[in-house]
């Protein structure tokens, strides 16, 4: 899977809300905290406020705060809102893919790969990010043998 720039802009901004969480963050200070270009993060965070994940104030005040609790928000929701589906093969939902001959099995593997993202992107919520406190079956993930090494 990979990550758009877009997307991690957007996990690292909703991180930056939570941890501010109900307090409102300015833009300017949430670009600043994570060492973000400031007008593509007020596109990423004009994403969030169509999706409902983030409210905006107007004003002197102003700024951004999270639409809902950070337990409420998965990193799935926010990964959703900026790039749209998980997996996409060629542009199309993995279960609508076809294949004849001996890739007529491959959609089955596609869907895998989408329900295997979704068992961690879906079931991480931005409070246990910030606290590091993960579900079990995400931490078992990091521990394997060679879940650190490139390939």
């Amino acid at each position: 899977m990979q990550i758009s720039a877009r997307g991690d802009y957007a996990v690292r901004a909703g991180l930056g809300l939570a941890a501010a969480y109900p307090a409102l963050m300015s833009a300017q200070a949430l670009a600043a905290e994570q060492d973000l270009p400031r007008k593509f993060l007020e596109a990423v965070l004009g994403d969030l406020r169509r999706a409902g994940i983030v409210r905006a104030q107007r004003g002197a005040e102003g700024g951004y705060t999270l639409a809902r609790s950070p337990r409420e928000v998965t990193v799935g929701m926010i990964l959703r809102a900026v790039d749209g589906p998980l997996a996409g093969i060629r542009g199309m939902r993995p279960e609508q893919t076809r294949y004849d001959g001996a890739a007529e099995n491959l959609p089955r593997l596609w869907v895998a790969v989408r329900a295997a993202v979704r068992d961690v992107v879906d079931e991480v919520n931005l409070a246990e990010l910030i606290s590091g406190r993960m579900p079990a079956h995400v931490r078992k993930l990091t521990t394997r043998p060679d879940a650190w090494q490139p390939r």
